[in-house]
């Protein structure tokens, strides 16, 4: 066996061994068949290219999340903070003072129940999801031979309720909003765009000419700050706009100068969502007797609306923004029920009656006086 194993004067056993970079490591133990244990687990780690350096793994969890953090660079500002707000209200108070190497899978266990009662699944899920990269990241970096957050369950997520308002459900909502937020909510209504795009949108985005829009940024909200950010996907998008809307769009951006925001707050600033639903939208849902209803319910509405109107599952993921059509499919499958009734008919018309039962049994008649399978072959 590869290491070294001594007793002391104390009548301690020492054992000790080299790691890869060559650095000695030692540790003492009463008996000589724990020093002995401790060791072969040591060597079969390194021969396997798990061996971890334990002084490395000794950094506590307070500690780590910066670096942690740090791979959170690239994300989206609103993403980013709410990262940031999972590791400060659940994460560190809870794990800060704690080394990597001291979390053990059953305590995570507890603390996600612990979690899951206080707050709802979402959060609970982001918090757990939090910890565990966390410790993947130390696995990386070779400061812990395994992640004890895998495995574990988290709770399942309830799946949101879709709003499928008919257009007279949209008028009965505009109709309670006051100008310009009226054609705010058409615009949602009827292009699936969200509350971030809209209030990003500048008069230079709009084409009247054309009828459409160009999305190219997003003006969002995190925490109470608003950030300025690419539209979700990352992709500048065109969405086409209604007659109705581009006549509407036409007098309400008439006088505005270039780099206007289209809508703004009454006060002429940015226009945020929070308050757009505080002093507007909220109160208008219930008197439209739509309640509950968000902001961002109304993409559901504009993709039933698009199918309804004979749009098509490319055509819908344009407009929404979406990644790709099988996204757009994962969220809205059951609107093209419609689209699957068409193919089966256009298929039964394709054929001409040729599988009819008339001419099926004729086609059976035909083929059973011909040659039996099972004949001989004529030699």
């Amino acid at each position: 066996m590869a290491g070294n194993i001594a007793k002391r004067s104390d009548g301690k056993w020492r054992a000790r061994y080299r790691d890869p970079s060559g650095r000695e490591h030692s540790k003492h133990f009463d008996r000589k068949l724990d020093a002995t244990r401790w060791l072969a687990v040591v060597e079969t780690s390194k021969a396997r290219g798990e061996w971890v350096d334990p002084q490395r793994a000794q950094i506590r969890v307070e500690d780590w999340a910066p670096t942690w953090l740090a791979t959170k660079s690239h994300l989206r500002p609103k993403t980013r903070l709410a990262y940031e707000s999972v590791l400060r209200t659940w994460v560190l108070p809870r794990w800060g003072r704690v080394p990597l190497v001291a979390i053990t899978h059953a305590e995570v266990v507890l603390w996600q129940a612990e979690v899951r009662e206080k707050v709802g699944a979402a959060r609970t899920k982001h918090s757990v999801d939090a910890l565990s990269q966390m410790l993947e990241l130390a696995v990386r970096d070779n400061r812990l031979s395994r992640n004890v957050v895998r495995g574990v369950v988290r709770p399942r997520m309830p799946k949101a309720q879709q709003w499928f308002l008919s257009h007279e459900d949209v008028g009965k909502l505009v109709a309670e909003c006051p100008p310009p937020f009226d054609l705010l909510v058409l615009l949602l209504a009827y292009t699936g765009l969200r509350f971030g795009e809209v209030a990003g949108l500048i008069v230079d985005d709009v084409d009247l000419e054309r009828g459409r829009l160009t999305i190219n940024r997003s003006l969002v909200e995190a925490n109470g700050v608003l950030v300025l950010d690419t539209p979700k996907s990352h992709r500048r998008r065109t969405v086409p706009l209604p007659d109705f809307i581009v006549d509407r769009l036409r007098r309400h951006t008439a006088a505005m100068p270039s780099g206007t925001c289209v809508f703004a707050s009454t006060r002429g600033g940015p226009l945020r969502n929070s308050n757009f639903r505080s002093y507007v939208f909220d109160s208008a849902v219930v008197r439209a007797g739509l309640a509950p209803l968000t902001p961002h319910d109304l993409r559901d509405t504009a993709a039933s609306l698009a199918v309804a109107a004979g749009a098509n599952v490319k055509a819908v993921q344009r407009m929404l923004g979406h990644a790709s059509a099988a996204m757009t499919l994962d969220v809205y499958a059951g609107l093209f029920d419609g689209d699957l009734n068409d193919v089966a008919a256009r298929l039964g018309d394709a054929t001409g009656g040729l599988h009819a039962t008339g001419l099926a049994d004729q086609v059976r008649t035909s083929a059973s006086s011909g040659p039996a399978l099972d004949a001989q072959p004529t030699p």
